[in-house]
């Protein structure tokens, strides 16, 4: 199921990070601190590469 921003906004810190899924490698990090980043896991030549696009909700 796609991550919505209502889905996003009502995802709660926990005591370790939550990584919580949305399609083709695309996932929300959940911080302990309540912070939440957009990662991107890929593999190239093999080896797991992880991209950073950001944070949610987008600043500026």
């Amino acid at each position: 199921m796609p991550l919505t921003d209502t889905t996003i906004r009502n995802i709660k810190p926990s005591s370790t990070p939550l990584k919580k899924y949305d399609s083709g490698g695309l996932f929300l990090l959940v911080t302990t601190a309540g912070q939440k980043w957009w990662r991107f896991k890929y593999r190239f030549a093999g080896k797991e590469k992880l991209l950073a696009p950001g944070v949610y909700p987008k600043s500026g």
